[in-house]
């Protein structure tokens, strides 16, 4: 018996774990989140007031996506998107804007913007910015989501969401291009101070046409391909699946 204790102990010794050798071991450590920014911070809100009757109000989150949101920010405060339509608008899918040109290949005069894919998922009122194939393409377009559709979640850059005013996303028309199209009569920054909602023709666009041709762009809903197969569109916006 005390033969194999001996066996045990001598076994014991072979196989012990150094102490300290647990905490010399390097563990890494859990990625930190930003702490996104407060429902209520006007500098973070986005204002659409759109021709299908009301507004909208986008909570940007520069937490996860500050290049495109500054983008955002800039573009607006710039008068940007006033008067451009939603040039491409899919039924239970998205309804995309912000291109000048309004047929999903124009942009803005700014360089593209690097992209920012994060863990936010493309559900119900989620705003994601519009791309080409390349993923560092993003510019000034962007889409709206009516439906969940997570296929697309970390291949484009979801940088806001609808907290009010869905009622009037949901009611924009729908075509590639729309016969009609809804547009976007002013966009604000809420720390702006804006006007109240007023319906009506959009004010005249600093550097964007009011007026534009009606042509189709943006995510691909029914094409193989992220953005719609048309002759070489620039920018683009995810592919239905």
């Amino acid at each position: 018996m005390r033969f194999f204790a001996g066996m045990f102990a001598l076994l014991g010794c072979l196989v012990a774990v150094p102490a300290g050798a647990a905490q010399n071991k390097e563990v890494a450590a859990p990625a930190v989140r930003a702490t996104p920014p407060l429902t209520t911070d006007t500098q973070n809100l986005l204002l659409l007031d759109l021709s299908t009757g009301g507004r909208v109000t986008i909570w940007l989150r520069p937490d996860v996506a500050p290049l495109m949101v500054e983008r955002i920010k800039t573009l607006t405060r710039q008068h940007f998107y006033d008067g451009l339509a939603f040039h491409r608008v899919i039924d239970g899918f998205m309804a995309q804007g912000g291109d000048p040109k309004g047929d999903g290949t124009g942009g803005s005069t700014l360089p593209d913007v690097k992209a920012e894919f994060n863990y936010l998922p493309h559900v119900r009122g989620a705003v994601s910015a519009a791309r080409s194939e390349k993923e560092d393409s993003a510019n000034s377009q962007f889409f709206i989501v009516f439906q969940p559709r997570l296929s697309l979640d970390k291949k484009y850059t979801v940088f806001g969401r609808v907290i009010d005013g869905m009622q009037y996303v949901d009611a924009i028309v729908r075509g590639e291009p729309p016969a009609n199209p809804s547009r976007i009569l002013h966009a604000y920054i809420a720390a702006d101070n804006p006007p109240a909602y007023v319906a009506g023709p959009p004010a005249p666009a600093l550097g964007a046409p009011v007026t534009l041709p009606g042509t189709a762009s943006g995510p691909d809903a029914a094409k193989p391909k992220l953005a719609p197969a048309r002759k070489a569109p620039v920018k683009k916006a995810p592919a239905k699946k």
